[in-house]
Order: structure tokens, then C-alpha cells, then sequence
């Protein structure tokens, strides 16, 4: 019965955003016949109101109507923030793609890669498991993957950025989700005993993962893998690094 009501929910959820879609050039001429900078006031009214939808509504048909202005890049940038905001995801993926494509130099390309890496990690929220309490550390990273390489672009071609401090912060987190995806593979391997797979695993969270809280639990995989395989120098490598790092360890006392 659960089951079937969450399948109903994302049904409608579904059916809700292909109609958003398709309205989307109705909404746009619903929009008044003023100029660009009235409707970027507006917008702006919308904005700074919580009303992401309605200044998506504007934004667009200022984008629209007035596509070479002098504040296109501007409506641009704030339709990236509302479509953030809003939960609109693809858009403001796909809106981002296209700015860093045609304004390989824009001033605030470091606004354009934090936004996309913020809606890229808002796509990893599931409100379904969060509400049942699920951990799902096993479903695909491919966004949090992506967040993770726009924060490191940042940090490394953008450093004098003001998003830099919190981009660094943020790989910290996306760290140890990519980590935990990579554990529960390691696992998966090791129910089915692909050892050698498993052992790979736990070196990869070692080697590219490092410092994540994950790595303790990677050594600990290595080191049983590496014993079921008969790899005792292999094991013993893995065993100093844990001891060095993780001398409380309950694999130090074996």
C-alpha cells in the first residue's frame, strides 16, 4: 500500500512538471509588454519575495524578448538562482551549460560553476528516503560527481574566488558520499567473494577519497580481502597504514 501511494505521488509529480513544460511559452506571453529593465525590476521583486516562480516567469521573457541587452548576461545569471531555488533542476543545468559555453570568460564564471554544483548536489535529495529513513548510500553519484569536479575547477583556476571557502568545504561532504558509493560496492563484491574487486575498491577510497571518514572502513575491506586472497605483504601494507592512522582499530589486535 506504501508502495503504491509514493508511486502515485511521483505520478503526479511527474504529470506536473511535463505540464510546466509545456505551458512554459504561454507563461512568458503572459508576461506585461514593458521594457527590459521594468521587468527586471519586477523580477527582482519576485526574487528578493520568495516568488521563484514568478521571476522565472519574467526572466524568461526578458531572455526572450531582449536575448542581446545590456543585462542578458544578468537575467541569465538570476534565472540560474531561480531555477535553483524552484527545485527546477534540469533547467538550470542545462541553462548553466550554455552560459559557461558562450562566455568562456565572463567575470562571474565562479557564480556560474558554484550554482550548477549547488543544483547537481540538491539532485542527490531524495524526500522520499529521507522521510523513511533509508540509507541509500548506493545510488548513483553521477551528481554528486559532477558537483565535485565544479567545486575543484573552482578551486583551481578561480582561487581568488569568494565561493572558494565553502567550494573546499563542500568536496570535504561530497568526499564521503562518493566514498560511501564506492564502500557499498566493496560489499557488494564481497558478498559474492570477487575479493580481488572488493580489495580494489577499498584501495580507490584510499588513494582518492583521502581524508574522508570512509578510509578507516576501506583498510578494513583491504585487509580482509587481501587475507581471503592469500596477498600477506599486501595485507601487512594495509594493516601499517591502519595502525598509523587508526590505532584503535579492532583489525590492530588480530
Amino acid at each position: 500500500m506504501q508502495n503504491l501511494t509514493i508511486k502515485m505521488i511521483i505520478l503526479v509529480l511527474s504529470l506536473g512538471l511535463a505540464a510546466c513544460s509545456s505551458s512554459n511559452k504561454t507563461d512568458i506571453e503572459k508576461v506585461p509588454d514593458k521594457s527590459a529593465q521594468a521587468l527586471f525590476t519586477d523580477a527582482r521583486t519576485a526574487l528578493d519575495s520568495g516568488l521563484y516562480q514568478r521571476a522565472i516567469q519574467i526572466l524568461s521573457a526578458i531572455d526572450s524578448r531582449f536575448p542581446f541587452g545590456p543585462i542578458s548576461h544578468q537575467v541569465q545569471l538570476d534565472l540560474i538562482y531561480a531555477y535553483y531555488k524552484s527545485g527546477n533542476s534540469a533547467q538550470g543545468i542545462a541553462l548553466s551549460d550554455r552560459f559557461l559555453r558562450l562566455n568562456p570568460d565572463h567575470v562571474n564564471l565562479d557564480y556560474v560553476y558554484y550554482m550548477r554544483a549547488l543544483i547537481n548536489i540538491s539532485t542527490e535529495e531524495n524526500l522520499f528516503q529521507e522521510i523513511a529513513g533509508i540509507d541509500r548510500s548506493d545510488r548513483d553519484p553521477t551528481a554528486a560527481r559532477e558537483a565535485f569536479k565544479d567545486f575543484k575547477t573552482i578551486l583551481t583556476d578561480l582561487p581568488q574566488s569568494k565561493y572558494a571557502a565553502d567550494a573546499r568545504k563542500r568536496m570535504i561532504s561530497i568526499k564521503s558520499r562518493l566514498a560511501k558509493y564506492e564502500l557499498s560496492v566493496a560489499r557488494f563484491y564481497m558478498k559474492r567473494d570477487a575479493w580481488a574487486s572488493a580489495a580494489n575498491r577499498g584501495k580507490y577510497i584510499v588513494e582518492y577519497f583521502s581524508p574522508s571518514l570512509e578510509v578507516e572502513q576501506a583498510l578494513e575491506i583491504m585487509i580482509e580481502c587481501y587475507d581471503k586472497l592469500g596477498l600477506m605483504d599486501l595485507q601487512t601494507n594495509a594493516k601499517q597504514v591502519l595502525v598509523a592512522n587508526y590505532p584503535n582499530n579492532k583489525f590492530i589486535t588480530r
